[in-house]
């Protein structure tokens, strides 16, 4: 049979879905032909169908290098080196295409992908315009712009990219998804109220869904829609039941967040605690990396540290699989870039979450959840997927050499000299209707004061000032403070008076953040995880009076402490003497209970 003959026959069963006969025919006519383009470039698209990169891109670059002028291979040859994560040559790739295809729509949107994984939203943007000038209909494109704008935090602008989406795809998922996170960050709380929370169940990220309810059993519900999502099918486990043998524990901790993030900051005197006589402690990276000294710190910390940013899941299993890993420590949940599907393979005999998520993930393959009796009680366990461990104190770690510097007077951090100062620097999202109502009555009733608030967007900004004008708030009594070096940062709490938490989503390490520093933050307990961490960090510095229970309590605690500055210097004096024995800034004494949890779950005696 020629040649010519049996590539037909190839393309046509390929065309069909019948792989295997055609991958019989491309491999008969390399076997006559070892160079031969047309089967070379066929065969390599193939193996991307079925997933198997690494042959594809062999095949494929062998392809390149006999004719690297041919669009359709280089488009090939791209999207398996993307698929694969190798993307700096898959950039290389597309190119190469749009030198050949200037308007290339497919390899302009490709490229705008890859350049937002990268954390480079601003050159996203360009090559995702220069697509949608070519194909303005085509929804995907309106809403991968979205999800760039959204890093670049110009949220209206996401917004009406994803309702352009939708005007073209009524069902595009990704957009409505989207959607609800967009007004989240807006704090567009009319938007919000029109949408339907049964909606948000099934279609909204669960970080975005811990901002919009704290009802326990939605969380789960919500998060179990998106591993379904994640994880359609079921996958053959890697680890089938093997017992290990290993002088000490093998953990691995598994980030897309080793980088200038809280996560880093939280975990890195952790690691450096750790009981390396017991321990061998690995760092799984999975996500961007930077030259900050945080993540060098936490290089420098681990016993071995691999870079998978590269890999596709898949493969970062089975290199999981191929160290033994004994307990593998998920800390991302549902945020960011996480690779949660990762754990789906069953790569370690225990698999649990801890850190990054506040909140279930929903998943049958993580075992376990680390938490605290405050953040997690026992009696919530049905709302939760994994079994439930408990640390002493609180589950969250402070790390006592939080770098600060001299404290700015009232004036250079752009505050009066006189009057109250209250202060929330949590991310704009977790700010709610309830819990603004709270604030603007309280700056009603404290003359002179003040609030205090990270710098929002600017599309954020002024959906706040319009809100607080239809309360009777002048936005002038409104605080802006820039982003500045973390040292900074922490020396400038000092300025405050009073930190005001959110609700149903709490401050996390921004509460970790302000007690370090000897502020006070005042918080209401939440019905669920993400609503009980400030009580949690609380609890661990022995100032269990600033919890209260509901939001009247809140508003009259905030009050009553603003009225009255003896009692709100005997606050901030024992919470200062606190400091030098809290269990919160004790790292060794967290480490060993840690430990403690994790020799539980792996079934060894402490």
């Amino acid at each position: 049979m020629e040649l010519r003959e049996l590539f037909e026959q190839g393309v046509a069963a390929q065309r069909a879905g019948r792989l295997d006969q055609a991958e019989a025919a491309y491999r008969q006519m390399l076997r006559a032909d070892p160079g031969n383009f047309p089967a070379l470039h066929m065969l390599g698209f193939l193996k991307g169908q079925q997933g198997r990169y690494e042959e594809a891109i062999t095949l494929l670059n062998k392809a390149v290098k006999k004719n690297g002028g041919d669009p359709a291979l280089l488009g090939h040859y791209a999207y398996v080196l993307m698929a694969s994560q190798r993307h700096d040559q898959a950039l290389e790739a597309y190119d190469r295409l749009l030198a050949l295809q200037p308007n290339n729509v497919e390899a302009l949107y490709n490229r705008g992908v890859i350049l937002s994984q990268q954390g480079k939203p601003a050159e996203a943007i360009e090559a995702l315009d220069r697509a949608l000038a070519a194909a303005p209909n085509v929804a995907a494109l309106h809403f991968n712009r979205g999800v760039v704008l959204t890093a670049l935090e110009r949220f209206s602008e996401a917004l009406e990219s994803y309702d352009r989406a939708l005007g073209l795809e009524p069902g595009h998922a990704p957009a409505m998804s989207n959607r609800f996170m967009a007004a989240l960050n807006l704090c567009d709380w009319a938007r919000m109220a029109a949408m339907p929370i049964e909606q948000a169940v099934m279609l909204a990220p669960p970080l975005t869904f811990l901002g919009y309810s704290g009802d326990k059993a939605l969380q789960r519900a919500c998060a179990a829609n998106a591993v379904r999502a994640l994880a359609p099918r079921p996958v053959a486990p890697l680890w089938t039941g093997e017992a290990y043998r290993h002088d000490r524990i093998r953990i691995a901790y598994i980030s897309a967040d080793f980088r200038e993030h809280a996560v880093a900051f939280q975990l890195s005197p952790v690691i450096e605690h750790h009981d390396r006589t017991r321990f061998q402690v690995i760092g799984i990276s999975t996500g961007l990396r930077d030259d900050s000294a945080i993540r060098a710190r936490l290089i420098k910390g681990f016993d071995r540290f691999h870079d998978f940013a590269g890999l596709n899941s898949d493969e970062i299993a089975r290199r999981l699989r191929e160290m033994e890993i004994d307990i593998a420590i998920d800390l991302g949940g549902h945020t960011g870039l996480t690779r949660l599907q990762i754990f789906s393979h069953r790569f370690a005999p225990v698999q649990a979450a801890w850190l990054g998520y506040a909140g279930t993930t929903g998943a049958p393959f993580i075992d376990y959840l680390i938490g605290d009796a405050v953040v997690t009680p026992f009696e919530h366990q049905p709302f939760f997927s994994e079994k439930l461990v408990h640390l002493p104190g609180s589950f969250f770690p402070g790390d006592p050499q939080r770098p600060s510097g001299a404290a700015p007077s009232r004036a250079e951090a752009g505050l009066p000299e006189n009057g109250f100062v209250f202060c929330c620097f949590n991310a704009a999202f977790k700010i709610t209707a309830p819990v603004f109502d709270v604030w603007m009555r309280l700056l009603a009733q404290v003359p002179g004061s003040v609030l205090w608030l990270k710098r929002p967007a600017p599309d954020v900004r002024q959906n706040l000032e319009r809100e607080a004008r239809a309360r009777g708030i002048d936005p002038a009594r409104f605080v802006y403070a820039e982003d500045v070096a973390l040292e900074v940062h922490l020396a400038r709490h000092a300025c405050a008076d009073l930190f005001l938490d959110t609700l149903p989503y709490n401050a996390h390490a921004t509460a970790a953040d302000a007690l370090g520093a000897g502020l006070p933050v005042l918080t209401c307990l939440g019905e669920a995880f993400a609503g009980r961490v400030a009580a949690s960090l609380l609890h661990a510095v022995g100032m269990d009076e600033l919890v209260t229970k509901n939001l009247a309590d809140y508003e009259a605690r905030a009050l009553e402490l603003a009225r009255d500055p003896a009692q709100m210097k005997l606050l901030k004096d024992k919470l200062v003497q606190n400091l030098a024995t809290a269990p919160l800034f004790d790292v060794g004494a967290f480490t060993r209970n840690l430990e403690t949890a994790y020799l539980g779950m792996a079934g060894q005696a402490s």
